[in-house]
């Protein structure tokens, strides 16, 4: 029915066939569920006042390196954006992650040379063929942004992936991006060190 006597706000939360504007984003996947990714009025502000929409970046940082599960960006009234990453991995019973790489990345690792089969052993080892990876993918993730604010500049792989169980994503497996930001501060002020000096 909309707004009481406000046709303005009822206009702007209903589109023309009468669905309601939520605010959120989402995809389909292959058998056409719906999984809410995120908010649409998620905006990181940068020092120098530039605006943007992390999802899309952290969307494309995923879709270039398939064996990244989660990434994060970060950036709110700092100087540049990094991107906090999670690599695929097994997840047990209670749906939380494990230690050990999902079989994607195990292949990828295979293909490589790589003998790792956990994340902590990908981390320590500082895998090159890992990091390289990953490297290229932020390179061309760079290669399109609209503007140098948009180009992430540093990254960091995290010990274990996001989950409901953990904290670090809510019940509709969206990203709570205050929660993570509060865990990881030690790595993301790690990140920024240089540029505080």
């Amino acid at each position: 029915m909309g707004y009481l006597n406000m046709p303005d706000k009822t206009a702007e939360s209903l589109d023309e066939n009468g669905w309601l504007r939520s605010g959120d984003l989402g995809k389909h996947d292959e058998e056409d569920f719906l999984y809410i990714t995120g908010r649409i009025k998620e905006l990181i502000i940068t020092a120098g006042g530039e605006n943007i929409a992390p999802v899309p970046i952290e969307d494309a940082v995923k879709k270039e390196v398939p064996i990244i599960s989660n990434a994060m960006l970060i950036g709110d009234k700092l100087k540049f954006l990094s991107v906090l990453l999670t690599l695929k991995c097994v997840t047990n019973d209670d749906g939380d992650p494990t230690d050990n790489l999902s079989p994607e990345v195990l292949d990828f690792c295979r293909q490589h040379g790589i003998k790792a089969t956990k994340v902590s052993e990908i981390i320590a080892n500082k895998e090159p063929a890992v990091y390289k990876a990953i490297q290229e993918g932020m390179e061309r993730v760079n290669a399109t942004s609209t503007s140098n604010a948009q180009k992430v500049q540093k990254w960091v792989i995290l010990e274990q992936d996001f989950s409901v169980g953990t904290g670090e994503l809510g019940p509709t497996l969206k990203l709570r991006r205050p929660i993570v930001v509060k865990m990881y501060q030690d790595k993301i002020n790690k990140l920024y060190a240089a540029e505080r000096q």
